[in-house]
């Protein structure tokens, strides 16, 4: 096996953290999403504000972007990154009986912001599964996907299929 492509292996296949030190400081942006699915009761109660443990998405939007800022504590090979704006935006999708999240973390700096999105989607979620769990516990999380990065070295990405 091979570890050239792998940037948090060296040649000897060991785990290591990048160096950025020598990568100039530039405007990076990430954008990630997911999605919650759950009964038809559950998801009343969160658009109707009338969970027991109170606004949900209100919550999950402070959790979100409490985990961004944790990310490096909480992926091991992850710089800490002095992110400058975290967005977290939940939309209720009655249709689907959904809650989605979409997360956008921007930074100046020597690193991308990836993780910080993908984190912060993914814990913005797992507060809704969690303040709910009690009324549906066979909520899903599903679709946690970057949709979107720019900055850095390797420039512009986006997403070809955002669903």
């Amino acid at each position: 096996m091979t570890y050239q492509n792998l940037t948090h292996f060296d040649n000897a296949g060991q785990a290591h953290m990048v160096d950025v030190g020598n990568k100039a400081d530039s405007a990076r942006t990430a954008r990630a999403a997911g999605s919650i699915f759950m009964q038809p009761e559950t998801l009343a109660l969160i658009a109707g504000g009338s969970a027991k443990k109170g606004d949900v998405i209100g919550i999950a939007r402070i959790a979100a972007i409490q985990a961004s800022k944790r990310t490096g504590d909480l992926i091991p090979l992850c710089h800490p990154i002095a992110l400058t704006r975290v967005t977290a935006e939940f939309a209720i999708d009655e249709s689907n009986n959904a809650v989605h999240c979409e997360v956008t973390a921007e930074c100046h700096g020597k690193t991308g912001v990836e993780m910080e999105a993908l984190t912060a989607a993914s814990i913005g979620l797992l507060t809704i599964y969690d303040m709910c769990k009690a009324v549906d516990r066979g909520m899903r999380i599903e679709n946690i996907r970057l949709l979107e990065k720019k900055g850095g070295k390797s420039g512009h990405w986006l997403a070809e299929d955002k669903g």
